[in-house]
């Protein structure tokens, strides 16, 4: 009897061993990798100036999942293809987009240096992006308040509808702002929405209980417990570089973390992750 009980604790404690082992073993197996969605950030921008014809079409010819489009609205109600506020950083000219109608920005012109040569190109109107892509490529634009109200949604939408680009599987709208995506989501209730979450910023339990299916996050906010988190809310994690400096190194970071996309401003480097 004694050598019964002794044969069924020594089981009993290999059964529990076996158990915590597993356990312990499953909680340190790194994630497995998958694959990822490539948004060209502002066009192939280290190649050509950003938020151009010509940057989107070497992104296109990269085969990327997105091409990336912050807009801006000028004052004649057209939407462009532009980041800042103003047009200082990026072109020859001076003033806020809102400052100018559409004609007027067209006169000014998007200045870079590549190979240590000058180049320049017109500043793109969104129209302009879907008649020369909307055929072949997917779209992920970013919304936002001009002057604080919620005008250019709809025309946006407007856009979408007539380029027949009203699709989940085409178009993925983006915002810091709440206002406009919920605005969006009033409109067209079945695109997918990015909430934008600033530098600093991030939350995991307002992401999580937000109601919008991707979340976008700056990389030096990102951990694995983060990523896990949402995942397992069901949750895309749709990762945003500030620092080109140390893009590369934090893109092969996030890769052993299966973040689902990368803004990116290095498309051949990412593909090759």
């Amino acid at each position: 009897m004694i050598k019964r009980y002794l044969i069924l604790t020594l089981l009993i404690s290999i059964g529990f061993a076996t158990i915590a082992l597993a356990m312990t073993e499953h909680y340190e197996e790194p994630l497995i990798t998958h694959e990822h969605t490539i948004i060209a950030h502002r066009g192939a921008n280290d190649r050509y100036n950003e938020h151009t014809l010509t940057a989107y079409k070497i992104a296109s010819e990269d085969g990327v999942d997105y091409l990336e489009i912050d807009l801006r609205m000028t004052k004649d109600g057209e939407l462009v293809a532009m980041h800042d506020e103003t047009i200082n950083r990026t072109t020859n000219g001076t003033g806020k987009v809102s400052d100018y109608t559409l004609n007027e920005l067209k006169k000014f012109k998007t200045v870079s240096n590549f190979n240590n040569k000058k180049v320049t190109e017109e500043i793109p109107s969104l129209r302009e992006i879907f008649d020369s892509f909307s055929k072949k490529e997917n779209f992920y634009i970013e919304t936002r308040l001009v002057n604080n109200q919620l005008v250019m949604e709809e025309k946006l939408l407007e856009l979408l509808k007539e380029y027949n680009l009203l699709d989940k599987d085409r178009v993925i709208l983006q915002s810091f702002s709440t206002k406009s995506l919920d605005k969006i989501h009033s409109l067209a209730p079945d695109l997918p929405l990015t909430l934008l979450i600033k530098k600093g910023k991030f939350d995991l339990n307002k992401a999580i209980s937000s109601n919008y299916p991707i979340v976008g996050i700056e990389s030096t906010n990102i951990t694995r417990r983060i990523v896990e988190n949402l995942h397992k809310n069901g949750k895309l994690v749709h990762v945003y570089f500030i620092n080109k400096k140390t893009q590369k190194a934090e893109q092969t970071r996030m890769k052993t973390l299966q973040v689902d996309g990368y803004f990116t401003d290095y498309i051949l480097y990412t593909k090759g992750l």
